[in-house]
């Protein structure tokens, strides 16, 4: 009989496109086989799971994640290493993240900060780990140096159309759009509308409003729809694929849908705080609303069913974290830092603005299905979570998928269906370095049993808990995205206007 490192048996198997009771065989850090339940009981193995009953998945893929950044719109500094954030993921579930290598107004170079990045990321992780460039200077030298980060294995950038140290003009848009269509990468971006946000914030703050309840007055759903109507008419003009990050609105997931419909080559992602947390969170007494702060800003519980339903109609490709973590009582680099005599609850449009998720991520959707099926089915919660990321950022099918011979032995094991009783989200009992969970207090009822990660076991829920190693996550090289790319064929020409 074969001889394996791993053997998982007797679970119920959830891919994007399939759900079967089969058994699992590991060998050399990949998938070696799929087998029909029960049939590799008798097999030799360094180490055998019994996971009757549980789901067995593809490791999770988050593809929106800050770790390590500078700070780069004032103060804040994120509170997550590579080390830390890594760890976070791997309890969690999620098994590869792509952060972000971001790039100053004054960084004359893509390469310097790529490989910056590298060095902080560097045998610092318990999860893989790949990179999107931040773009913020699209000089003529820096869009030169497209196909060398091809060539480094990075096929993805992020640009924005807010923030003053990060915001780019319509123009500079097209820049980036159209190098990005000649080297085939997917370009990723923030669309709120950066002069209406700012100009109501001078009208908020004119009016003595500046707690952290008006960072969300100052961003209606008006601000993310007018931006991503944009952002979709400069893609299409380039004709070149474009997803529209952490999309909130249910107004600009309508635009997303209309363009889908069309044919354009255009993607959306939306994230957890906008499936569980409202606008009210940030009202909470004090300061505490500063916990919620992120952009663009929870919406309203109304909203949540269009959300769910954009998810499962497959607006929505991807469900990330967004996972950008501040601490909340840190007076110099923290939430509280804005807090003064003068300010006690702070200005709101200083606040250090980004939420921590990467661990409660798959757990808090995950346990809302089981609460309710008609929210996701599981193999839709595979595909944007897992497959899909790794699809549309050139990691599938390593990453993603369970192919014996060619995916990685990425694998989250949960338990069986409603096993568990519900328990409450407590941030002690999270992995990240961060003194609050937005999700503090909701109820979830499934947590990953097992983590596994290239065939090697690094979370054990019932056991030692974290058993992974820091280093053991590896840089992987991306290529070209695999989902649906241009409509058009051959260069770019503008005489076809």
């Amino acid at each position: 009989m074969a001889s394996f490192d791993l053997l998982i048996l007797n679970g119920l198997v959830v891919t994007a496109s399939d759900i079967g009771h089969y058994d699992i065989a590991i060998k050399d850090e990949k998938i070696a086989l799929l087998a029909p339940k029960g049939s590799l009981a008798e097999t030799q193995a360094k180490k055998v799971i019994d996971a009757e009953g549980g789901y067995v998945m593809p490791g999770g893929v988050d593809a929106h994640v800050h770790l390590e950044e500078p700070p780069l719109f004032g103060k804040g500094r994120s509170s997550d290493t590579y080390e830390t954030g890594t760890r976070s993921a791997i309890c969690g579930g999620t098994t590869t993240v792509i952060t972000f290598a971001p790039q100053s107004k004054n960084d004359p170079s893509l390469l310097s900060v790529l490989e910056s990045t590298h060095q902080k990321a560097q045998n610092n992780c318990y999860t893989d780990y790949s990179f999107h460039i931040l773009l913020s200077n699209p000089s003529p030298s820096v869009l030169n140096e497209f196909p060398t980060l091809r060539q480094k294995g990075i096929s993805s950038l992020k640009i924005y159309m807010t923030y003053e140290a990060l915001q780019l003009r319509d123009n500079e848009i097209l820049d980036v759009l159209l190098t990005a269509r000649q080297n085939s990468i997917t370009t990723m971006i923030h669309a709120e509308n950066g002069d209406i946000l700012s100009w109501m914030t001078n009208k908020l703050e004119e009016k003595g409003l500046f707690e952290p309840k008006y960072h969300a007055t100052s961003r209606p759903q008006l601000v993310e729809t007018e931006a991503t109507n944009r952002a979709i008419t400069l893609s299409e003009l380039i004709d070149t694929p474009m997803l529209i990050v952490h999309v909130s609105s249910p107004s600009a997931a309508e635009h997303i849908r209309n363009a889908q419909t069309r044919g354009l080559p255009l993607y959306a992602e939306t994230c957890p705080q906008y499936l569980f947390l409202t606008r009210s969170h940030l009202s909470l007494p004090s300061f505490h609303g500063a916990k919620h702060i992120c952009s663009p800003p929870p919406r309203t519980s109304a909203d949540h069913p269009q959300i769910w339903l954009s998810l499962r109609n497959h607006t929505f490709t991807i469900l990330s974290s967004d996972h950008c973590p501040f601490h909340y009582f840190d007076t110099e680099n923290g939430k509280s830092s804005v807090r003064t005599p003068e300010y006690p609850l702070g200005r709101f449009k200083y606040i250090p603005n980004g939420i921590p998720g990467i661990e409660t991520r798959l757990p808090l959707v995950l346990s809302a299905m089981e609460k309710d099926s008609k929210k996701l089915s599981l193999t839709k919660f595979v595909e944007v979570t897992s497959t899909n990321p790794a699809k549309l950022y050139g990691l599938y099918p390593r990453k993603g998928a369970l192919l014996p011979g060619i995916s990685d032995a990425d694998l989250v094991i949960w338990y069986p269906p409603n096993t568990l009783e519900e328990w409450p989200i407590r941030n002690e009992d999270l992995h990240h370095n961060v003194d609050y969970t937005p999700y503090e207090g909701m109820m979830v009822c499934q947590w990953p049993r097992w983590t596994v990660l290239r065939g090697k076991v690094v979370w054990e829920r019932e056991g030692e808990g974290l058993v992974g190693e820091k280093g053991w996550g590896r840089f992987v090289e991306r290529g070209e995205s695999t989902l649906g790319g241009r409509r058009g064929v051959g260069e770019w020409d503008v005489e076809a206007f």
